[in-house]
């Protein structure tokens, strides 16, 4: 913990993401000498995603790139490629859908969310390669690394963790990095 403490670069290039006891929607988050908490999937952790099945994928997944809305979040210091989220920003989550796990714009009338959420759980947004690069309908979409609710409730299949564990842990991301669910 001293490491990144310290603003020294944590050695490590896995995000390793472990159950914490008690509760299967709680988990650790693990980079470098860094531990914080974090929420993952009202069902917990499961090898098989599936879309709308609420559980994080036990799965190691390339970092993408982010989202931030940054009306609300400012100066995120990052070298990962970050985008400003927009009010006409959605993410398709419809498996019928040719856009199914991708970003669209509005207006879009098939199933999607939108990444300007006003709880603002998608303030600092990453997007993981779960079903991206390669996409099969059904195995889930939208698994992103973004903040907590409050009291760490669960998510429908994220990773979350608080703004300044986020801050802490973002400034030392960068595209390609693998977050490994155990």
């Amino acid at each position: 913990m001293e490491k990144a403490r310290h603003g020294r670069r944590p050695t490590s290039s896995t995000i390793v993401v472990r159950p914490a006891p008690g509760r299967s929607s709680r988990a650790l988050v693990q980079f470098g000498g860094l531990t914080v908490p974090a929420a993952i999937g009202r069902s917990g952790r499961r090898a098989l995603k599936l879309e709308g099945d609420g559980a994080t994928p036990i799965a190691a997944m390339k970092l993408l790139y982010g989202f931030t809305r940054g009306d609300h979040v400012r100066s995120l210091a990052t070298p990962l490629s970050m985008r400003r989220i927009r009010k006409d920003m959605l993410w398709c989550d419809q498996p019928e859908n040719p856009n199914y796990n991708r970003l669209v714009k509005a207006p879009f009338k098939p199933s999607h969310e939108e990444m300007m959420r006003g709880d603002g759980l998608y303030d600092v947004c990453l997007v993981l390669d779960w079903n991206v690069t390669s996409r099969r309908r059904n195995r889930g979409s939208a698994i992103f690394f973004h903040l907590i609710k409050p009291g760490y409730e669960p998510t429908a299949g994220c990773i979350a963790v608080s703004l300044a564990d986020m801050r802490r842990l973002v400034r030392h991301m960068r595209k390609g990095m693998t977050v490994r669910v155990l």
